[in-house]
């Protein structure tokens, strides 16, 4: 199972004009190629008097599903480009269609790469990448004692301080890491002198703004 993994943060759409053809970019997160090809013929049913309608994307932990559809353009210059910049990006679990409104002025086959490529460079920098990381959620029991010490530790570490419980004693919940998970029981026990209890609970996905 993958720890991290890069898509996109949702839907978006970005549009670009070049040489009079308007490129309009269709941006979503899919996690199965049946969600993927829902998003598709939505896009086309929307746009279906646009001149092309091309989509590509990449699904699954090992990018095991990966489609390019030309939709009527040249072989191999509308697709694969958009699947060539989820690649590149590193992208999973993500479908994007450009629709193509033709103004007139062909481009050739150098051309339609080129603005299927940058339609979709731009559309996923608006609609704004994620990095997807596995975390471990774990339970601090502690006595209010310490409470300060730990709040003002836990905040200069990268561990993520998610919860706070005034009960008889505090509950800490903290989100780490999967690769720190040792490194962050024997934390707890150094900062704590060994006084502090500390529970492993649930693993979930947190996702972080990325720059990619």
């Amino acid at each position: 199972m993958l720890t991290s993994y890069y898509t996109v943060k949702g839907y978006g759409e970005h549009e670009i004009e070049i040489q009079k053809s308007r490129f309009i970019a269709y941006i979503e997160r899919a996690e199965t190629e049946e969600e993927a090809q829902e998003f598709i013929q939505k896009i086309k049913k929307e746009n279906w008097n646009a001149t092309h309608n091309c989509s590509a994307y990449m699904i699954g932990e090992n990018d095991q599903i990966q489609k390019a559809n030309d939709d009527g353009e040249p072989s191999g210059t509308a697709g694969v480009p958009i699947l060539e910049v989820l690649k590149k990006k590193q992208l999973k679990d993500t479908v994007v269609v450009i629709t193509r409104y033709y103004g007139g002025i062909k481009l050739g086959a150098g051309g339609l790469i080129r603005a299927y490529g940058k339609a979709t460079s731009e559309g996923l920098t608006v609609t704004g990448i994620v990095e997807r990381k596995l975390m471990q959620s774990f339970t601090i029991e502690l006595e209010y004692t310490l409470l300060g010490k730990f709040e003002n530790a836990i905040r200069s570490t990268a561990f993520l301080l998610k919860n706070l419980q005034y009960l008889d004693i505090v509950k800490i919940q903290v989100l780490v890491s999967v690769e720190a998970m040792d490194i962050f029981t024997d934390w707890v026990t150094e900062i704590s002198n060994g006084k502090a209890n500390v529970y492993a609970q649930e693993q979930v996905f947190i996702e972080f703004e990325s720059t990619s």
